[in-house]
């Protein structure tokens, strides 16, 4: 299973990402998360402890590791510079591993956006390609609300695409960038979760804007999530409503 997860900034996708990767590792399956979110949130949503957080660094902070493969010093302008630098070894030279699951932070490219073209963004882009294409491990991927990493041949491979949402118009409007940027890119099934749903009022909300998405499901409003934060405990271990309201999303996407 390959699943991109994506979304407004504060509507949970990270709560969904790390979720969803208990639940596979809790299968027996062979588990990487990669942090894609310039947030960088999903070490704490999976309660790694401190000195495994300090150990997970960015790959696109890893200058001489990217001059290295791509012949280019970050941030360096014009010249020549690789476009599919080796990057087989680096899941396993660089992730951490906590409670079954490896841990993959990409970081952003500095001064970078859409399009860019530099040493960072060929050596990010050609590592998730790997990841998708090649490791042999469930990869969940928690993205921001723009699918940069990913490419046309890469998207091909991604079994779903995930975009979460608030029972709100702007994270809603965000999750219908997401699945127009997904078609760009050749893939036309997205679905649509909901998060921090109150009552069936919200939910009734979100199925009303799903607008050529397919409605996966919905977690609840827990105040539990909030705490796990705080705490830094894994918010699986924190919040079993929620849990559970991901085993649900977790079956349905196995069936599609």
């Amino acid at each position: 299973m390959k699943l991109a997860i994506a979304g407004k900034g504060g509507v949970g996708k990270t709560t969904l990402a790390a979720l969803l990767a208990y639940i596979y590792a809790e299968q027996g399956q062979k588990v990487i998360a990669i942090d894609a979110d310039p947030a960088a949130s999903l070490a704490n949503a999976l309660g790694l402890p401190p000195e495994l957080v300090a150990q997970a660094q960015p790959i696109a902070e890893m200058d001489a590791l990217i001059e290295e493969r791509t012949g280019a010093k970050p941030g360096a302008v014009g010249g020549f510079f690789s476009l599919t630098p080796r990057v087989d070894d680096i899941p396993g030279r660089f992730s951490v591993i906590h409670r079954g699951i490896k841990l993959l932070r990409l970081g952003t490219v500095r001064g970078g956006g859409m399009g860019c073209i530099c040493p960072e963004s060929a050596m990010l882009k050609a590592l998730v390609t790997h990841l998708v294409l090649y490791q042999n491990e469930t990869l969940i991927m928690d993205m921001e609300a723009g699918l940069e990493h990913l490419g046309r041949a890469t998207a091909g491979a991604v079994n779903a695409f995930i975009a979460v949402a608030e029972p709100g118009k702007r994270s809603l409007d965000t999750a219908q960038r997401i699945r127009n940027l997904a078609a760009e890119i050749g893939v036309q099934t997205v679905y649509l979760v909901g998060n921090k749903v109150h009552d069936e009022s919200e939910l009734e909300f979100i199925k009303s804007h799903v607008d050529g998405m397919t409605f996966m499901g919905y977690l609840p409003f827990d105040p539990a999530a909030g705490e796990a934060d705080r705490s830094g405990q894994a918010v699986f271990d924190a919040a079993p409503k929620l849990a559970r309201a991901a085993r649900e999303i977790a079956d349905k996407l196995r069936l599609e």
